[in-house]
């Protein structure tokens, strides 16, 4: 992905910022939690970062004195991420409703125009999976692999769902000093001179950062 990516048009990138939101806070459990391939995981992390969604601190381990990389998402990127999620939260209540009366044809358009979007849905917890199943069912089709892995185990490492788990990864973690410009969530136990943040530029804007 390159920096001028889309990211309000990226299902892939809101389940990364949705795991993040989570405490899910190195590439290797974002990997392992999403079912992503380690290098798109990769790529989305410097995009978010690029557009200031997240942030990025190293962190001293207990051995050695080794440092580990640990991402947080900011207040702006928990401001998108809510945004989309009540998106997705009426798409689905318009499926729901042509589910209910049985209405074929109305669903089907609406699954076709919301496809790429309900891997989102499922991880985010937006979906139920019961209702995805039943809804596929329903109209004969089957489970691509991304629908597949959301379904499958990778879906119970992340079993904490919903907007409340949002906030509450940005309150249980403090915030950045008020002249950090990027309002995001300090997950470096307050000090937040270790983070690399800064003013949001926008989500055409900014520049690239090194891969993990």
């Amino acid at each position: 992905m390159s920096s001028d990516v889309k990211v309000n048009e990226s299902p892939n990138h809101f389940i990364v910022l949705d795991a993040i939101s989570r405490g899910i806070n190195n590439v290797e459990k974002i990997t392992r939690a999403t079912k992503l391939r380690k290098d798109e995981v990769e790529s989305i992390v410097n995009d978010l970062l690029t557009q200031r969604l997240v942030v990025k601190n190293e962190k001293k381990g207990f051995f050695f004195g080794k440092k580990r990389l640990e991402i947080g998402i900011t207040e702006m990127g928990i401001k998108l991420l809510n945004s989309k999620k009540q998106e997705l939260q009426q798409k689905l209540q318009q499926m729901q409703q042509s589910f209910d009366n049985g209405d074929g044809t109305q669903l089907q358009g609406y699954m076709n125009a919301n496809r790429m979007w309900l891997p989102m849905m499922l991880f985010s917890g937006i979906m139920d999976m019961m209702f995805f199943t039943s809804m596929m069912s329903f109209m004969g089709v089957g489970m691509n692999p991304m629908e597949s892995a959301m379904i499958g185990s990778g879906h119970d490492a992340t079993s904490n769902t919903g907007d409340n788990n949002v906030h509450s990864a940005n309150d249980q973690s403090g915030t950045l000093g008020d002249d950090s410009g990027s309002g995001g969530a300090d997950y470096n136990d307050g000090n937040s001179d270790n983070f690399d943040s800064g003013g949001f530029d926008g989500f055409d804007g900014g520049g690239g950062f090194d891969s993990f």
